[in-house]
Parts: structure tokens; sequence; C-alpha cells
């Protein structure tokens, strides 16, 4: 397909340069930036998962379930320093 497209006269000047260097047509190195570009902006954006802090308690005390919500609530409420619930 044909089209026109206004570029300003700087980056024109850089694409004919780099299209000279490669021995390939300025049309050629403006459609592979296109295309990487648009290859890039397609992908999803991976986003690390952040570290999350970790105890070394050594886990639940035996006998709670963390999967209770009404046995963990019975826990929290109990009011007691936190060592003693250990």
């Amino acid at each position: 397909m044909r089209t026109t497209v206004t570029l300003p006269d700087p980056v024109y000047d850089d694409v004919r340069v780099r299209a000279a260097q490669l021995g390939r047509s300025v049309s050629s190195v403006i459609e592979e930036a296109l295309r990487v570009y648009l290859l890039a902006a397609a992908a999803p954006a991976s986003v690390a998962a952040p570290a999350l802090p970790t105890m070394r308690s050594g886990g639940a005390r035996p006998g709670i379930d963390l999967d209770d919500m009404s046995m963990v609530r019975e826990i929290l409420d109990e009011h007691e320093p936190i060592d003693a619930v250990r």
C-alpha cells in the first residue's frame, strides 16, 4: 500500500542515514521500525511480582487451620500477648 507520512526533517535524515548504512531503502527501514513498534505495543507488559516478606516462625501453631476463618478470628480475638498463642 502506498501512503504519505509527514516526518520531521531530523527524523527523516536519521532514517535516510540508517538506510544508507544498511544498504536498504528508506521505506524498508520505516516499515521495519513500525513492525517492531507495533509488536512491542501489542505485547503485554511483564510486571515482576514484588518480593513478599517472610517470617522464620516455622508456620502456624499446630492445630490452627488457616483456611478456617472462624478459628483464625477466634485466635486473633483472644487478646493474649502474641507469645501466648505460639
